[in-house]
């Protein structure tokens, strides 16, 4: 199995689990189940925003730790006050070394859009999403057919959470779930190599109908990368890595920002 098959095997298996111990009308009883949900599709269109979806991710299958020590609290924050147009949790343990709580932290401490970043594959997982505060999810066409993106979208629609369907190739842009999505992310990592390359990004905009609001994933490490995309229609740049690195997330996010602010 490569690496994103082993990865939906333990989903599986952690979906069970959770879904035996903590039951939907436990997660439905939450105080963020019931509460409005924030526009991630209209924090990326506010001129006035950077267009950054920042990411908290302490490790990654590819990279190993990238950065053990970082706090939820001091990142997010801190992120948030740089000029970050959203935030991305990473909710998956066993390879990124995420977890719900730190989506809890995070929204906590920020009002801002808050993407749950994780591999899901059932609808319980957008119950939980809601239940922990998140207000857009991820489904990776990779991993699911086009009729699991369509039901998956319109059930996490009801419970009022926006959809990021994220791709990787020109295959994966099935026109069938376009008007089942609300945004597209076009990631630029190469699931195979893990070679990253933003040409991806521009090679797939043409296919992405103009009402989808388009995000380039992975490989973004310089401010004038950002104005190039912007070019060919992406409003939305998802960046972890190149922030997270650094021993000073939030300090890099708020360099970067200014740097991009004095570039427009």
């Amino acid at each position: 199995m490569n690496i994103l098959e082993k990865i939906v095997a333990q989903k599986k298996l952690e979906v069970a689990e959770r879904w035996s111990q903590v039951p939907v009308k436990q997660l439905e009883q939450s105080v963020y189940f019931s509460a409005p949900t924030q526009s991630l599709k209209k924090s990326l269109q506010d001129k006035n925003k950077s267009g950054i979806i920042t990411e908290f991710k302490r490790q990654s299958p590819s990279k190993g730790i990238i950065h053990a020590q970082a706090t939820v609290e001091t990142v997010t924050s801190g992120y948030v006050q740089a000029g970050a147009s959203a935030l991305s949790i990473l909710t998956d343990s066993n390879f990124f070394g995420g977890s719900n709580a730190d989506l809890l932290t995070a929204r906590k401490l920020n009002f801002c859009p808050i993407l749950r970043k994780d591999f899901t594959i059932d609808e319980y997982q957008l119950i939980e999403a809601k239940a922990i505060g998140a207000d857009a999810i991820l489904l990776i066409a990779a991993i699911l057919q086009p009729k699991q993106i369509i039901l998956l979208s319109d059930f996490a629609h009801s419970l009022g959470l926006e959809v990021l369907l994220e791709v990787h190739s020109h295959q994966e842009l099935d026109p069938s779930f376009f008007s089942h999505v609300d945004l597209i992310g076009v990631n630029n990592r190469d699931l195979k190599t893990f070679e990253v390359n933003t040409d991806l990004s521009k090679k797939l905009s043409s296919f992405i109908p103009s009402e989808i609001i388009k995000i380039s994933e992975s490989g973004i490490s310089k401010p004038e990368t950002i104005v190039e995309l912007k070019k060919y229609g992406f409003e939305g740049f998802l960046i972890g890595e190149n922030f997270m690195k650094e021993s000073r997330p939030e300090v890099a996010a708020a360099e970067f920002i200014t740097k991009l602010k004095s570039l427009s």
